[in-house]
């Protein structure tokens, strides 16, 4: 079974309700989509699919951890990824009028005859959403011993530097301050 066939749902031959489904997803599963931001992902996604007549439910839980760049030092921080998400996937007779159409994200549309449903670019994209934006270490780790030393030094000579000049510019102000 390839590696995309892996992530179908053949949704046609199963029951109104709900179906669990379980997928393990680890950087061979992101080399498809390109360069990550993110390396030795090892994640779990539970889905919980609920079968309507016209529409399916689909309830992603991520759960796993992954390495990233810290923002602050450049260093290789672990990350605890989870978060959960929601697709509506709705039944239709012109699924790509409909998709282009739709404004809400978590809204999908495919054909009436349609049989397989794939979940890989859900997996994909959620796993991306559940990172953070900011990246770093917290503030009682700041110069622990995952911290680059060197840069963080750095950092601050930057701050000071920068701190001394700004109070410059302030200083060649006042003179006006007591002009009328």
């Amino acid at each position: 079974m390839s590696q995309r066939r892996a992530f179908e749902i053949a949704f046609v031959g199963l029951k109104p309700g709900t179906h669990a489904f379980e997928y393990s997803v680890d950087s061979k599963f992101f080399a498809n989509y390109g360069e990550q931001d993110f390396t030795n992902c090892t994640a779990k996604i539970k889905l919980a699919l609920e079968k309507h007549n016209s529409f399916m439910m689909l309830k992603f839980d991520v759960d796993g951890k992954l390495d990233v760049h810290c923002d602050r030092c450049g260093n290789m921080l672990p990350m605890q990824l989870w978060d959960e998400f929601k697709v509506v996937v709705k039944m239709v007779d012109d699924p790509e009028l409909m998709n282009t159409q739709e404004e809400d994200p978590d809204v999908y549309y495919i054909s009436r005859t349609e049989s397989h449903i794939s979940v890989a670019d859900w997996i994909f994209e959620f796993v991306n959403l559940s990172l953070p934006m900011q990246r770093m270490c917290s503030e009682d780790e700041i110069g622990g011993p995952k911290c680059n030393q060197e840069v963080l030094d750095k950092l601050r000579q930057m701050e000071e530097e920068a701190f001394r000049d700004n109070n410059q510019v302030w200083k060649a102000l006042d003179k006006f301050k007591n002009l009328e």
